[in-house]
């Protein structure tokens, strides 16, 4: 006898205990250090992403407000018309008919062609031109959009106008808070008014101020969307801050390097006018250690959840054996139910290895037993239905044949041609194309043609009555259950010179049933046993034998024949099918 090799393998507690060391403790120490020496560095690279994105979208912002007050100055200073009628001297009504139809329109339309609000403060040169304006705190209030018409004497002595740039054509332009807007807070767009009547001698004849509230111009400036306690300052080209949104704590300054060790800065320029002015964003650090301490929390966490976990993990060993043979003996109670596609899954080279690819070999035999087995006995089942059903067609075409021999006999060709006929009738819905199963109807069909031919016979002494649901038609059954009861009842049933067959089907819950009723002679109950019993009876009830056990040996033992007689007054024969519908 040939001695198996037993394999060498790991106990199963060294497994566990190696996995632990292996897969848990070496992994999260790693992790933990890792992620710590790490995780600053990305989340301020993280942080320093989304804020600068932010930023660029505040920026835009920014620069489209403003450039939508450079393109009113733009509308103004390149009107060719505007300049002429500004050097026009003309006193009386034609001034003033000039700056009503001329040049005030051209001011209003500038003015509201805008959605930000604009004062708008134009010095001229032309002292023919009469000076407009109101209250100086009017549009400051109520901030609204207005404009103002100065001679240029009123700020020939402005420091900021003679500091103002050197005139490059269509690019000189300079924002700046000059006179009030500091205390107003605003800001202005500055820009010399050019006439170009001469191109070689360009000629200053005005100046040009649009003032504009910091706020609106600003608005997009909140530091709610980078964070709460963080900060956005807005400085010009001199380092000044024109606009901040959110407060520093009173004991800081303006010390860069001071701001650096609480705050994470960010800056991004923004070019005005050939102005570079910086929008800066301060974030606090104690949101970016929060941040940290959350997941050094979190890993601390999680190996002391590991610690515990695993201090009782020594408790379930044991449990381990008994969970692996309950998954054997849940299997073979389902092999002893009859489930036996049941199967353990199972790695190694152990003991519970083996008894698990044992056990569903076991399964795996015995499944393909039993279903050769059932394909055994399925096959039996058709052979037996193919010779009930090849029995009873040369009964009935027996004793059709000797019917037609006696209409020949007697010479009655006519009717011995409508018997042919409807004998071929029979035999094609009988064939049915070597199929078992066909539907209602041509079940009610093959009994009427049968019916058919006997009328023939009989004549007048024969009265049919079909009694079917219609809501049976889309089902289908076995054929030939109707015809051998009819022949029956027609060979032994006559109780004098007439005889009445009524024959019913009805839907009755998930069943169908077939009733074939006469009014003959009846039948003794003595009989009706000796017709479902077979042994030492086997001639007689042939027919309704037949019929009952193809039923059974199609649908199961609960549907097939039923026979209700009494003896003078007439049977009835129940034939019970399931509702099937048709393929």
């Amino acid at each position: 006898m040939k001695l198996r090799r037993r394999h060498k393998y790991v106990p199963i507690g060294y497994k566990l205990m190696l996995t632990y060391m292996f897969f848990i403790i070496i992994p999260i120490s790693l992790i933990g250090f890792v992620s710590h020496s790490m995780y600053n560095d990305s989340l301020r690279e993280h942080i320093n992403t989304n804020i600068k994105g932010t930023l660029l979208q505040i920026r835009d912002n920014i620069d489209y407000k403003m450039d939508e007050v450079t393109r009113i100055s733009t509308q103004l200073y390149s009107d060719f018309d505007f300049y002429r009628n500004l050097r026009s001297y003309e006193e009386g009504w034609e001034n003033y008919d000039r700056m009503s139809k001329k040049v005030l329109p051209k001011l209003d339309v500038a003015i509201q062609s805008t959605g930000v609000k604009i004062g708008m403060s134009l010095f001229l040169k032309n002292e023919s031109i009469p000076e407009i304006y109101s209250n100086s705190l009017e549009g400051y209030l109520d901030n609204s959009s207005f404009y103002h018409l100065y001679h240029m004497k009123r700020i020939e002595g402005k420091s900021w106008y003679y500091d103002f740039p050197t005139e490059k054509y269509a690019e000189t332009m300079k924002w700046w808070q000059i006179e009030s807007d500091v205390e107003n807070n605003r800001i202005s767009l500055l820009r010399r008014l050019i006439d170009t009547y001469e191109p070689l001698k360009p000629k200053e004849i005005g100046f040009l101020r649009i003032n504009v509230r910091i706020p609106d111009l600003f608005d997009s400036v909140n530091y709610t969307k980078i964070g709460k306690g963080s900060n956005l300052i807005i400085k010009n080209e001199f380092g000044r801050t024109m606009y901040q949104s959110g407060e520093l704590p009173e004991n800081y300054t303006n010390n860069e390097a001071e701001l650096n060790k609480d705050y994470l800065t960010i800056k991004e320029t923004i070019m005005v006018a050939n102005q570079a002015w910086q929008l800066i964003a301060l974030v606090p650090i104690t949101i970016l250690e929060k941040d940290a301490m959350k997941v050094r929390l979190f890993i601390i966490l999680m190996c002391l959840i590991c610690c515990v976990v695993f201090s009782f993990v020594g408790i379930f060993i044991s449990r381990y054996f008994s969970i692996r043979i309950n998954k054997f003996v849940y299997v073979l109670n389902a092999y002893r139910e009859g489930d036996l596609h049941k199967r353990i899954k199972y790695r190694g080279k152990d003991e519970f290895s083996q008894i698990a690819t044992a056990l569903n070999d076991m399964g795996e035999n015995i499944d393909m037993l039993i279903k050769e087995v059932y394909l055994t006995q399925l096959q039996k089942k058709e052979a037996e239905l193919e010779i009930l059903q090849s029995q009873i067609n040369p009964h009935f075409l027996y004793n059709t044949l000797s019917s037609i021999i006696q209409l020949a006999k007697f010479g009655q060709n006519e009717k011995l041609q409508k018997m042919v006929m409807e004998l071929a009738k029979f035999y094609r819905l009988t064939l049915n194309e070597g199929r078992t199963m066909i539907p209602v109807p041509t079940e009610i069909e093959q009994a009427n043609a049968y019916l058919e031919i006997q009328k023939i016979k009989y004549g007048d002494r024969l009265e049919v009555l079909f009694d079917f649901d219609t809501e049976i038609w889309p089902y289908e059954t076995i054929k030939l259950i109707l015809q051998p009861f009819i022949e029956n009842v027609l060979k032994h049933a006559w109780c004098g010179d007439h005889i009445h067959l009524r024959i019913v089907g009805r839907k009755e819950g998930d069943n169908i049933l077939f009733r074939i009723i006469d009014d003959g002679i009846g039948i003794r109950q003595e009989r009706i046993d000796q017709i479902f019993d077979s042994k030492g009876h086997t001639n007689t009830g042939y027919g309704v034998r037949n019929v009952d056990q193809r039923i059974k040996l199609q649908y199961g033992p609960e549907y097939g024949v039923s026979i209700f007689s009494r003896v003078g007054i007439g049977t009835s024969v129940q034939i019970l099918i399931p509702a099937k519908k048709r393929k």
